[in-house]
């Protein structure tokens, strides 16, 4: 597949995969005249390299896990650094919960006001 159609398929930019390649999370084979071409699972890849971002790791810890879903092994040191990413992950998801029922109550007040009752907010 080309840069072009990763790209679109995935979702992301065309700068991104690149940028993913000089952080050696993705590779792709050169024609001779220099374009990128990338396996069929580079999609799959790119997806799983977002998410990973999306969840706050860096592309340090990035490039440590992407062999680990390659191969299903994992030192235990990564395995640690994995299980404390994991904790964290799980205390912004409930502080996202927390402040997501905060917005709800903001909005029912604001749609509601004469029946509204402040008080918990504070």
């Amino acid at each position: 597949m080309r840069i072009g159609e990763v790209a679109a398929k995935a979702g992301v930019s065309v700068r991104a995969l690149r940028y993913y390649e000089e952080q050696d999370l993705l590779q792709a084979d050169r024609s001779p005249g220099g374009q990128r071409h990338y396996p069929d699972t580079a999609v799959g890849r790119v997806r799983l390299i977002q998410q990973l971002y999306a969840a706050g790791l860096p592309s340090r810890v990035v490039r440590q896990v992407l062999p680990c879903v390659d191969s299903g092994e994992a030192e235990p040191a990564l395995l640690d650094q994995l299980t404390a990413e994991r904790v964290r992950i799980d205390q912004r998801i409930i502080d996202l919960l927390a402040v997501r029922d905060r917005l709800d109550d903001v909005i029912a007040i604001t749609r509601n006001p004469e029946s509204a009752d402040c008080s918990h907010m504070q």
